[in-house]
């Protein structure tokens, strides 16, 4: 890279840097988060709250440049807005949830915290991946400061358990995956994704990991005992019955149904005609594969899920070979899952019959628009960390090069629309923060690969899991 081009880069990532200081969100003077979007200009429906899920980009990224209190003033006020009692009101947020995004109102002269857990929400979700996303902070924020009894203080303690206490509920099924609604996490509307999308799984998986590391020296011993069963299961269930590549497709394309018994193969009662196998084969490469979408009674919801499929990279829950085969086929199927602007939030667009079965005719959801089948940003982070983790820093490059020509130009758009992304997104709003705090943080994780231990871990050995306080 020649001088002009630094200067370029070093003014583009100053630009960035501006609109994040501007998108800060204070709190009786305090910083607590960044709203979702900074564009003075326009004053749409929530835009203005600061969103779990949104915030994770940003709080890693403040970590990597020391910036600490905003990270702890953000998860010591969560916290507070924690419900601690059961109600057993189904209007009511229930015990252990965090909201999925809050704003600061002004009234009589007062400021305070006003919620959103779900019941403001478009079609009343509540979110599953707050809680997820929460606890993966928390432990980022420990391992950056290297205070643990930040998170020893008896109200984290708590806080950790009354959310393990949720995640590890006995339900009405029997899979060491979360059963979840549609439209639960980044996926917030309806597509097709009700049951246990790979999302919320890889999401758990790491917040298992966190919460382990941060309950072992003073946490309850009967939800310890939980994770330390939890984890080899829900690891290996996601290995086995979520895995595509071309030996498993040929052993999916030969299921037969109406099996009965322990010695079931097709455990899951998967019809081969469901799923567009013709299609898939051509499309995985020989040495390639990725986690399916969703797996379920008479279910496998074949879509590539990008940040599913990312975060299972980083948190170790894919293997370490289907690590590289997941990149194998970022490689080889570029065009398709990262085209123009990296990436597609889910590949392919449902369309047709599927489309309006899907997302119930959803205006927004179109097909390859927002949710189904758009570009978005934000995924370049998850991307640039999964390459690092993997070795494949080429494939890092590429995207962050892509990302560096377009997305001052197009003013941070929230996502892209069109097969390859070449549209900025027909509804998407600009100036959008986790847009801008993903490239950040893509650039920092590029510069030093050991910025990736905030949130990556390794390949889980139960038997030498640290017994010590140190993370």
């Amino acid at each position: 890279m020649d001088r002009e081009e630094v200067v370029i880069v070093d003014d583009l990532e100053k630009q960035a840097w501006e609109i994040l200081e501007k998108s800060i969100l204070y709190y009786q003077g305090r910083p607590i988060g960044t709203i979702a979007t900074y564009d003075p200009s326009q004053k749409v429906l929530n835009h203005d709250h600061c969103f779990i899920r949104d915030f994770a980009s940003s709080a890693l990224l403040f970590l990597i440049k020391g910036k600490y209190d905003i990270v702890r003033n953000f998860l010591e006020e969560t916290l507070k807005l924690q419900p601690k009692k059961n109600k057993f009101d189904a209007y009511i947020p229930g015990q252990g949830l965090i909201p999925a995004s809050f704003k600061v109102v002004l009234k009589d002269g007062e400021e305070y915290l006003e919620t959103d857990f779900g019941e403001h929400a478009i079609a009343r979700v509540t979110p599953v991946d707050s809680c997820l996303w929460w606890i993966i902070i928390l432990y980022a924020y420990v391992k950056a400061t290297k205070d643990i009894s930040f998170a020893l203080q008896p109200e984290f303690q708590q806080g950790i358990t009354l959310i393990m206490e949720l995640c590890l509920a006995t339900r009405f099924d029997m899979y060491p995956t979360l059963l979840v609604p549609d439209g639960a996490c980044m996926i917030y509307r309806r597509m097709g994704i009700y049951g246990y999308p790979l999302e919320i799984q890889a999401l758990f998986y790491s917040a298992l990991r966190s919460a382990r590391k941060l309950l072992i020296c003073a946490g309850d011993e009967e939800i310890v005992v939980g994770i330390d069963n939890r984890l080899p299961l829900l690891r290996d269930h996601i290995r086995h019955h979520y895995w595509i590549d071309m030996k498993r497709l040929n052993v999916i394309y030969r299921f037969k149904g109406e099996e009965y018994g322990e010695s079931a193969v097709n455990q899951f009662n998967i019809y081969p005609d469901s799923i567009h196998y013709a299609k898939l084969a051509i499309w995985l490469p020989k040495h390639g594969g990725y986690l399916a979408g969703n797996v379920g009674p008479s279910q496998l919801d074949t879509r590539f899920f990008a940040l599913g499929n990312m975060m299972a990279i980083i948190s170790s829950l894919a293997s370490e070979q289907q690590s590289q085969a997941i990149m194998n086929l970022i490689e080889e199927q570029w065009d398709d899952l990262v085209g123009e602007m990296p990436m597609k939030i889910c590949f392919p667009a449902v369309e047709k019959d599927e489309y309006r079965i899907f997302t119930g005719c959803d205006p927004r959801n179109v097909p390859w628009s927002y949710h189904n089948g758009g570009s978005w940003p934000v995924l370049l982070w998850s991307l640039i960390a999964a390459a690092q983790k993997t070795g494949r820093t080429d494939i890092a490059k590429r995207a962050l090069e892509i990302a560096e020509t377009r997305l001052s130009k197009d003013n941070w758009p929230e996502y892209y629309d069109g097969t390859r992304g070449l549209l900025i997104g027909k509804e998407a709003r600009r100036y959008q923060t986790w847009t801008i705090s993903g490239f950040l943080l893509a650039k920092e994780l590029m510069r030093n690969s050991a910025h990736l231990g905030l949130i990556s871990f390794g390949q889980f050995d139960l038997e030498n899991a640290s017994q010590s306080c140190e993370l």
